[in-house]
Formats: structure tokens, C-alpha cells, sequence
């Protein structure tokens, strides 16, 4: 554990009112949005990726900046276009004044990473940010690098255009442990960014948290007991989207063409453990899985043409579930 704290209870204790300041330091330069701050920062905790899927100019990459900065964290955004190769995000070996190959790091070696819309580059580039996230490392020339510790990847889609988009196929979308839905901000909110953004008036955020108390929380979540009635429920839960098996009910039967697999359980049980922690208690119950099933769930399960057809949602769907 961190040397700041004697034991994991006092650590414990702390990871709540460190969240509940973060959120007001982010808070202010961010208006409202608490629900995507949450979602986001319970996956770094965790040591997961996340999908954040919204409109364009709902302040995506201000968000990212603003977390890795109250965070004390190195952050670089990568605009992905079609023309991206994975080399671009990775890094090459280039020839140096002494005409040795020496290896040039590409943006990917940052705390933060923004994927700016994944799914407009082609397969291979996305396939070499998978890899990276899954492995923490990058290979290039036969020589592994290793990724900076905490490593973070917020990918971004835009769910309006899909003209000229490469979208993440469902095996790939399941390497994200969060899929976090931004929507449009309130009247209230929207007046507040406005003021804010049209005004002379510059924000500054303090460091909370550096990097080594980030990686000692995410220990501190895996050490985090969980009841066996808890997790059984975690379990059925993710079981219960599986179309055509003993735990699926008529209606999924009806609407799914594919279910989540364990990594949906994995991460359900996780965010479970973090969302207790954040809420200040020191083990999860159902409700705390029920809080981050629709962040677990919403990219994992796949509907039929007759959800499609009825105009059912994938949210409907797993609250019918829970």
C-alpha cells in the first residue's frame, strides 16, 4: 500500500473523500458530466480501459486533459484518421547521427491516452492500440517497450456519422471495461459552460493524486472482499444475456443474438468493489453491481433485428435483465 497510508481500512477510508475531491476539482472546469467523471475514474481505479461514445463538442478531450491533470498524469491525445499506421501511434526505429537504430516512441507512451473516434482508422491500427492496451507493452523490431505505469486508454466514437468508420468489431470492443454514454448537457449546465467558456475566466486545477497512488487504489480494489451471494449474482447476471442457454429468459431468447462473456463478469465484480469503495464501504452488495452493469454490459451484448425492428434498447434490455 501507499506509504501515505498505515493499513489498507485507513486507505479504504481515504479513497472516498479523494474521489469526492476530485469531482470538485475537475468540477471546475467541467459542468455537470458526474456521471461520466464517475465511469471514468472508477476505470482507472480499476485498471481498465473505456468507450465514451457522445456527439462531437460535448468537451470529450477537455474532460480527458482536465482528469490527467488534477491526476498528475502525462496525457496525449491521437486523432485517428484513415490514413493512420500503426507505426504512428507506436513509435519506429529511426537511424540516429551515428547511423544506429535507435527506437522513437510514438504518442502511445503516455499515462492517458485519448483515442480521438477509433472507428474511423482502419482494422490494423486499431488492432496495434488493442494489443498495447491488452499487453501494457509495444513490440516493434523484435524488442518489447513497456508502456508507463498507470496506462489509461479513453477511446472516443461518434455515434452520427458513420460514413468513411471502421467500427470496432464485438471481440474487440469487449478489451474495454466501461462503454460510457455522454449525452447533452441541462438548460442549467449549458448556461454555466457558456458563462464559462465566453468570459475571461481561467480555471486552474490542483494535483490530487500522483502516479503511485493510482497504482496502489488499483491494488487496493483487487483486495476489496466480496460476499459469495455477491458475486453469484454478478455471475447470473452476465449468464442471463447468453440467448439460448439454461440461464437465458424468453425475452432475451426474443431479442439477443449474442451475450457477454466471463471478462463481463470479471469486470462487473471489479467495478463493483470500486464503486463500494468510492461509496465508502469496505465490501460491494447487489446494488453496487447494479450501478455499473450498464457500464459492464451496454458494448457486450448484441441484439437481433426484432429488438432493432421494436425499437428496443440494449439499456431496455439489461434492465429488464436486473
Amino acid at each position: 500500500m501507499s506509504e501515505l497510508y498505515k493499513n489498507d481500512v485507513e486507505a479504504a477510508d481515504a479513497i472516498s473523500a479523494i474521489t469526492q475531491k476530485l469531482h470538485r476539482e475537475i468540477g471546475k472546469v467541467i459542468v455537470g458530466q458526474e456521471d461520466v467523471v464517475k465511469g471514468v475514474l472508477m476505470s482507472i481505479f480499476c485498471n481498465g480501459h473505456s468507450l465514451l461514445i457522445g456527439v462531437p463538442g460535448l468537451a470529450k478531450t477537455l474532460l480527458i486533459k482536465t482528469i490527467a491533470d488534477v491526476l498528475d498524469l502525462s496525457f496525449n491525445r491521437i486523432q485517428f484518421t484513415p490514413d493512420l499506421m500503426p507505426s504512428d501511434i507506436t513509435g519506429s526505429e529511426v537511424l540516429d547521427d551515428q547511423r544506429n537504430f535507435k527506437f522513437s516512441k510514438g504518442p502511445l507512451f503516455a499515462h492517458i491516452i485519448l483515442a480521438d473516434e477509433i472507428n474511423r482508422t482502419p482494422p490494423k491500427t486499431q488492432a496495434a492500440l488493442l494489443e498495447a492496451m491488452q499487453e501494457k507493452n509495444v513490440t516493434v523490431g523484435g524488442v518489447n517497450h513497456p508502456l508507463p505505469k498507470p496506462f489509461f486508454v479513453l477511446a472516443t466514437q461518434n455515434p452520427i456519422e458513420q460514413e468513411g468508420t471502421y467500427p470496432l468489431p464485438e471481440a474487440q470492443l469487449d478489451r474495454f471495461m466501461f462503454n460510457i454514454v455522454l449525452d447533452y448537457p441541462s438548460i442549467e449546465d449549458e448556461i454555466n459552460i457558456v458563462k464559462q467558456t465566453t468570459g475571461d475566466h481561467q480555471a486552474n486545477v490542483s494535483k490530487i493524486l500522483g502516479a503511485d497512488d493510482i497504482l496502489a487504489f488499483q491494488q487496493l480494489v483487487r483486495k476489496v472482499p466480496i460476499a459469495d451471494n455477491v458475486m453469484e449474482y454478478a455471475v447470473k447476471l452476465v449468464n442471463k444475456t447468453r440467448p439460448n442457454t439454461a440461464g437465458a429468459t424468453d425475452y432475451v431468447n426474443q431479442y439477443l443474438n449474442y451475450g457477454a462473456g466471463p471478462r463481463a463478469s470479471q469486470y462487473l465484480v471489479l467495478g463493483a468493489k470500486c464503486h463500494a469503495l468510492i461509496r465508502g464501504k469496505y465490501s460491494p452488495d447487489v446494488e453496487d453491481v447494479q450501478a455499473v452493469a450498464n457500464y459492464v454490459l451496454r458494448h457486450r451484448v448484441v441484439k437481433n433485428y426484432k429488438a432493432e425492428a421494436e425499437g428496443i434498447s440494449v439499456q431496455e434490455i439489461i434492465g429488464k435483465l436486473m
